[in-house]
């Protein structure tokens, strides 16, 4: 990878991992839901008039909208509001990898190497060592949460699979993101009003400008320059060589958030966050290598 690409996929890992951080800076003005919303609605208009449709069916951007928005970050805000630190959600939210292969396998009949499986016991591991260090900044309510935002990030990963194979062509994916966010917002404002009521709203007369500031990052910063500047990387080389930068995004997130907002790193988060990792590195890199030296 040349230099300039090289520091462009820093960049955008170090824009994800510290995501985290700016998440909680717009969770203390907006409730989860609220906040979510305003995420995909800025992420998709005015965008929207623009950005010409991709070349999909309309269920591949309803479901992937309905997956990541009210799936993924809806639960991820809400988790992050009170019951998971910024740094945690960081790496527990990259178990999403397994999920992903596991729904491969059901629906595209993929097959599971040693490695994989290897890789699963061991995140697992590490999982089961936050499980036993529950405080006040990780609970198990919070643990289970971010866990089943990954699995709705393992669909959304899906959609995108069985979406590119349906149109036996290369899709726009940040067309696909502004397109699909458009769905996004009924869902995650029909939560807000369910479950933090209409009151919920005034928030948005009242948030300061750092707030209205997370919400600018959500939308342009963090999902659309970084996903367009990833997919364009992705366009350039193979995905083995670009992927693996995708597990330095924990290292920012858990470095970000102990440098901007105190939160601890004992041995045992960084125990953790190692075998967490490992594990994922186990089952993602291993298998590519082996699958290109035959």
């Amino acid at each position: 990878m040349r230099l300039a690409h090289f520091g462009l996929a820093l960049l955008v890992v170090a824009v994800w991992g510290s995501n985290f951080v700016v998440i909680k800076h717009g969770l203390r003005d907006f409730q989860p839901f609220l906040f979510a919303t305003l995420r995909f609605f800025f992420s998709a208009l005015p965008f929207a008039f623009f950005i010409p449709r991709p070349r999909v069916a309309w269920k591949w951007l309803v479901l992937y909208g309905v997956f990541l928005g009210a799936g993924q970050f809806g639960l991820l805000f809400y988790a992050m509001r009170a019951d998971i630190s910024p740094g945690l959600t960081s790496l527990v939210v990259q178990v999403q990898v397994f999920f992903t292969i596991a729904l491969s396998v059901l629906l595209f009949r993929e097959r599971v190497s040693t490695p994989a499986l290897a890789g699963l016991v061991l995140a697992a591991a590490g999982l089961a060592v936050i499980a036993f260090h529950l405080d006040a900044s990780v609970t198990a309510k919070g643990i289970l949460t971010v866990i089943c935002a990954a699995f709705f990030w393992g669909c959304a990963n899906v959609v995108v699979k069985k979406a590119a194979l349906e149109s036996k062509a290369r899709v726009n994916m940040l067309a696909f993101v502004v397109w699909s966010s458009l769905f996004a917002v009924p869902p995650l404002t029909l939560m807000s009003l369910a479950f933090e009521g209409a009151g919920a709203w005034s928030a948005l007369g009242r948030a300061d400008v750092l707030a209205w500031l997370a919400v600018a990052w959500q939308s342009l910063g963090n999902t659309l320059f970084a996903f367009a500047a990833w997919s364009w990387l992705l366009t350039r080389y193979d995905a083995a060589v670009v992927t693996p930068y995708a597990l330095l995004v924990p290292v920012f997130g858990m470095g970000s958030s102990a440098l901007l907002l105190g939160e601890p790193l004992p041995p045992w988060k960084l125990t953790a966050a190692a075998m967490v990792l490992a594990g994922i590195a186990l089952g993602t890199l291993v298998p590519a290598l082996i699958r290109r030296r035959r």
